[in-house]
């Protein structure tokens, strides 16, 4: 395993520069995606489909942070969660078998004066072997349409999560 001293300075760093950038306005709160974003239990890849359970290991969790091994088809990258600013978190690469030191995503939420927020995340893929060096190139390239479908298809998921949740409080209490 290759030890990086500040993986999150790291990826803020190399975000500046080589990255994947998408952008999407949700019904959710800033409260709610986070949430959405944060909940490691059975069942994440309804809001996260590369994050199945076969692959998903919590190693710690603590206020404001988690480290967690998840992926899928394959491949697998461990995670050190930073929500210690809720409306910027970093998911910054400890280790994985395709990406290398500098690698993660960063999620920023600004929220809205109607109580909704715009997500925006920025994917930072630095290869650690060929195989995750050309899979990076691929999704620069041709393959930005895959991860933005992706992400849209998370933002929806967490947007329904919460449409559910209110629908089922508000029939509890009629």
């Amino acid at each position: 395993m290759t030890t990086i001293l500040n993986p999150a300075a790291e990826l803020e760093q190399l975000a500046l520069t080589s990255n994947i950038h998408f952008e999407q306005t949700t019904t959710a709160t800033p409260e709610q995606f986070l949430a959405g974003l944060t909940d490691f239990s059975p069942g994440r890849a309804t809001l996260f489909p590369n994050s199945a359970d076969a692959y998903l290991k919590v190693h710690s969790t603590g206020q404001g942070y988690a480290d967690v091994t998840e992926g899928s088809a394959g491949i697998w990258e461990r995670l050190r969660y930073d929500w210690s600013n809720p409306l910027r978190i970093v998911l910054a690469t400890v280790d994985s078998n395709l990406w290398g030191s500098g690698s993660g995503h960063i999620y920023t939420l600004r929220p809205r004066s109607n109580g909704t927020a715009v997500v925006d995340l920025v994917v930072v893929r630095a290869g650690k072997n060929l195989k995750g060096w050309a899979l990076g190139l691929l999704l620069r390239t041709a393959g930005k349409g895959v991860l933005r479908k992706a992400f849209e298809n998370s933002v929806r998921a967490i947007e329904a999560r919460n449409h559910r949740t209110a629908a089922e409080l508000y029939r509890n209490a009629a």
